[in-house]
């Protein structure tokens, strides 16, 4: 099972990829092995030496009761000191951001989210992924 956030390698160059443990619930946990969640502007911000990922919608767990969680709450990502220090150069220097690319589950069956220092695209790059698609997409219907 692998959730993909599609719009981040249309809007963004992505230079460095990190994969980060997540803190959940057990109704979001229960959500995400049912494939319900949205990177709808999701994105990741540093603070105080902790990575927080915003605005990710995690659906609300169909059986859940009382113990629902709220699908849109800030969860904390769990990387190592020196790989946050390293990426909090990074978001220092001009035009990068941290943004959430896919959520997966690993081979022990935790969910872990990969995250990706990205520069934004200017729309003539984006017209150039555009017709990269379409020329793998065409060469793939010919080899066929």
């Amino acid at each position: 099972m692998e959730i993909k956030n599609r719009s981040a390698f249309y809007e963004y160059f992505i230079d460095n990829k990190y994969v980060a443990g997540i803190v959940l619930t057990g109704t979001e946990v229960k959500s995400l092995r049912q494939g319900k969640a949205s990177f709808n502007d999701s994105y990741c911000i540093v603070h105080k030496g902790e990575i927080w990922l915003k605005s990710l919608h995690i659906a609300e767990y169909s059986h859940g009761i009382v113990n629902n969680h709220d699908p849109v709450r800030d969860r904390k990502l769990l990387l190592q000191k020196r790989e946050i220090r390293k990426i909090e150069g990074k978001l220092k220097e001009k035009g990068y951001t941290l943004i959430p690319l896919r959520i997966f589950f690993n081979e022990k069956n935790l969910i872990k989210v990969e995250i990706g220092l990205g520069k934004g695209k200017k729309l003539h790059d984006k017209r150039e992924t555009i017709k990269n698609r379409d020329v793998e997409r065409e060469m793939k219907r010919f080899i066929r």
